[in-house]
C-alpha cells in the first residue's frame, strides 16, 4: 500500500487570490441553504428551519418536502459532484490527457452497462427508485456498477501500456464507450417496455432518486472514495513528474494506478449506481480547479476540485428543482456548464500548440 495523507484543512483553504477557497466554501454553504430553502413549493423560511431543527411542521406535506425530499437531495448532489469531479481529476493525472473523464474513457458507460444488466436482466425488480427497495438489489447494482467501470478502467491501463500517444488513447475510450452503448442498446431491444422506461429514466440522472433508507450506504460509500483518493495526493503529484522520477521518489508506479483505478471505481460505480450517469462534471471541474487555484499540486487542486464539483452539482439541482410539478434530468442542465469549459480548454491547448 502506498497511501499518504499529506492533505490538510487549513492548506487546502489557503488558495490564492486572497482567499478564493473560503470564497468557495461559502459558496458551497449557500448552495446548500438555497437546495434546503427554495424549491417548486413555496415553503416559509421559518417553517423549514423548524423542520429541520424539530422534524414538526405546520402542514405534514411540508414536513415530507423538506425531509424526504429536499435533504437527500442536497446531500446527494453534495457528494455526487464532489465524487465525480475527483475521478475526473485522478483520470486526468493517470493518463496525462485532459480530456480524461469518467464519461469520456467510457467508464461511466462500463457502469451503466452494470447496472443494465442488472435492471433489465432481472425484470425491473431492483430499481433504486421507491421506498421499498430491498438491500440486495442496491448490492447488486453496485456490483454490477463496480464491476462494469472497473473493467472498463483496466481495458485503458493496458492499452496505456502499449500505447503512448494520449489522442490515441482517448480514441480507444471513445471506442469502448461505443461498445458498451451498443451492448446496453441490444439489452434495451430484448427488454419489457417497463424496464425499459425505468432504464431510460435512470439514464437521465437524477439526485432525487437516493432516499433516506439509501442515504447512509450512498454517503458512507462516497465518503470512502473521497477519503481513499485525499490519500493519494503524494503518488497524484509525482506521477505528474513522470513515471521514472516518481519511481526514484519511491513510488511504485504500478501499484498507485492500480489504487487509482480501484478509487475510481468506486466513485464512479457508486454515483452512477445511485444517481444515473451524469455528464460533464467529471470531465469539467476538474479544469474549472485548475484555472482557480492556477496550480497542479494535488494538495491544494484535489480539495478544489471537490469543492467545485460539489458547488456546481448543488446549482444544477436548484436549476432542476425550480419548475413547478416536475424535475428536469441533470443531463440537461451539466452540458450548459461543462461544455463551455471543454471547448475553452480545447482552444487554449490549440492556441498554445500553434
Amino acid at each position: 500500500m502506498i497511501f499518504h495523507f499529506p492533505f490538510s484543512i487549513r492548506r487546502a483553504f489557503s488558495l490564492p487570490l486572497g482567499g478564493l477557497g473560503w470564497a468557495s466554501f461559502v459558496l458551497l454553504l449557500f448552495l446548500i441553504a438555497a437546495n434546503l430553502f427554495c424549491g417548486s413549493v413555496d415553503i416559509p423560511v421559518a417553517e423549514t428551519l423548524r423542520i429541520l431543527t424539530s422534524g414538526e411542521a405546520t402542514k405534514a406535506s411540508w414536513q415530507y418536502i423538506i425531509l424526504d425530499s429536499r435533504l437527500p437531495q442536497t446531500i446527494t448532489a453534495l457528494l455526487c459532484g464532489a465524487s465525480l469531479a475527483a475521478s475526473g481529476l485522478l483520470l486526468q493525472t493517470a493518463f496525462r490527457n485532459p480530456l480524461a473523464g469518467p464519461s469520456i474513457l467510457g467508464i461511466t458507460n462500463g457502469a451503466s452497462l452494470g447496472v443494465a444488466l442488472v435492471m433489465l436482466l432481472t425484470g425491473g425488480v431492483l430499481s433504486l427508485s421507491g421506498s421499498d427497495i430491498h438491500f440486495t438489489g442496491v448490492i447488486a447494482i453496485i456490483a454490477g456498477a463496480f464491476l462494469g467501470a472497473l473493467i472498463v478502467i483496466a481495458i485503458l491501463l493496458a492499452f496505456a501500456t502499449v500505447v503512448s500517444n494520449h489522442i490515441m488513447l482517448l480514441i480507444v475510450g471513445i471506442m469502448v464507450s461505443y461498445l458498451t452503448s451498443s451492448i446496453v442498446s441490444i439489452l434495451n431491444f430484448f427488454a419489457n417496455a417497463d424496464n425499459i422506461q425505468s432504464f431510460v429514466l435512470w439514464g437521465m440522472g437524477s439526485f432525487s432518486d437516493v432516499s433516506n433508507a439509501q442515504l447512509p450506504w450512498f454517503s458512507a460509500i462516497c465518503l470512502l472514495g473521497i477519503l481513499c483518493a485525499l490519500l493519494l495526493i503524494k503518488p497524484l503529484n509525482a506521477l505528474l513528474l513522470g513515471d521514472n522520477y516518481a519511481e526514484n521518489l519511491g513510488i511504485n508506479t504500478r501499484s498507485a494506478r492500480r489504487q487509482l483505478l480501484i478509487v475510481t471505481g468506486i466513485l464512479t460505480a457508486v454515483t452512477t449506481a445511485f444517481c444515473g450517469p451524469i455528464a460533464f462534471i467529471g470531465l469539467a471541474v476538474p479544469h474549472i480547479a485548475r484555472m482557480i487555484t492556477k496550480t497542479s499540486n494535488h494538495a491544494i487542486l484535489l480539495p478544489a476540485t471537490m469543492l467545485c464539483g460539489a458547488n456546481i452539482a448543488l446549482l444544477c439541482n436548484i436549476i432542476c428543482t425550480m419548475p413547478h410539478n416536475m424535475i428536469m434530468p441533470i443531463n440537461a442542465i451539466t452540458p450548459l456548464f461543462g461544455a463551455p469549459v471543454i471547448i475553452y480548454v480545447l482552444t487554449s491547448k490549440l492556441k498554445i500548440e500553434n
